[in-house]
């Protein structure tokens, strides 16, 4: 398959063929159909981010369909659009993320590629009034900022938020 590969610190990404991964039991594989581009990745490429390894598959958010499932795995999901949650092992405390919280694009490779193999709790349905570019833009980004509006700042129905600056550096 190929992917976008990052080779180094403020290197280019690179088209690269590598092989296509296997769904190991409980895992998916998906086809990915979309990936988001996020301000993480940008970090990670000018050396901005903690624990780099090298060489990596960016991208953290993917839309797509599920092409393979792992032994034992559900079969219905086969041939099922899928969103990505790329969040894995957040933990038992909805403030914080545990210390073993990780998310796709390192240190596990990412959705800049054909497949990716994820475990199979980290995917849901599509929702069918999505295309996959929205699918895929909505995960790590919406996921961050529900968790700041509801979470952290604990917004209630009926209060009002005002967002002074949206989409920018």
């Amino acid at each position: 398959m190929q992917v976008l590969q990052l080779d180094g610190i403020n290197q280019p990404l690179v088209i690269q063929e590598v092989p296509t991964p296997t769904p190991a039991a409980g895992e998916v594989l998906v086809e990915l159909r979309a990936a988001a581009f996020n301000h993480r990745d940008v970090w990670i490429q000018k050396g901005q981010y903690g624990g780099l390894k090298f060489p990596c598959i960016l991208g953290s958010d993917g839309a797509g369909v599920v092409s393979a499932v792992g032994e034992g795995g559900d079969e219905s999901l086969l041939g099922q659009a899928v969103v990505i949650n790329p969040g894995h092992n957040w933990g038992d405390n909805p403030r914080a993320q545990a210390k073993n919280f990780k998310i796709l694009g390192l240190p596990d490779q990412g959705t800049f590629a054909e497949y990716i193999s994820v475990p199979a709790h980290y995917v849901r349905a599509m929702p069918a009034h999505l295309s996959f570019e929205q699918a895929a833009a909505l995960p790590l980004g919406g996921l961050t900022a529900y968790r700041a509006a509801f979470t952290r700042a604990e917004l209630q129905a009926g209060e009002r938020v005002l967002i002074t600056g949206i989409g920018g550096e």
